[in-house]
Order: C-alpha cells, then structure tokens, then sequence
C-alpha cells in the first residue's frame, strides 16, 4: 500500500491579471507528465488572444525535484560518455 509509485501530476495555471483588481488564478488543465504539461501550457499560450492571461506549470515539490534530478543524472551519464 505505501510502496506504490506516485503519480505525477502536474497543473497548468491559467493566471488573469487585471490592472485594477488582484490577479485570479484558474487550473486550466492537469497533465500526468511533464511532457504533456509543456505541450498543454504550449498550446494554451499559442491559443490565446488576451493580453491579460498568462500561463504556468505547477507541481508539487516531490515531482519537481524528481524530475530535476533524474534530469541531471542523465546529463552526467551523457556528458561522461
């Protein structure tokens, strides 16, 4: 039970920012792997027309650190070769 492998997830924020109110913030859309989440915010930001919405990927820290890491590690296998 707690030896299960964790689901990434990963959140595509949809921030809107007005000048005269406080910024809202949405999930426009959950990704279960960073390469979907880029793909997504990607998509997003090439659909979008307003000059007042952004977008950003968000995770937990354990996803994030994970990813870094295994990253790295494969950069210095790489590098090593």
């Amino acid at each position: 039970m707690f030896n299960k492998k964790k689901k990434e997830v990963w959140l595509i924020i949809e921030k809107h920012d007005y000048s005269n109110i406080s910024a809202s913030y949405r999930v426009a859309k959950v990704a279960y792997s960073l390469d979907d989440a880029v793909a997504f915010k990607v998509s997003l930001e090439q659909l979008n027309e307003s000059s007042n919405e952004s977008y950003f990927i968000a995770t937990d820290v354990d996803n994030a650190m994970s990813k870094v890491i295994t990253l790295h590690n494969e950069k210095v296998a790489n590098d090593n070769k």
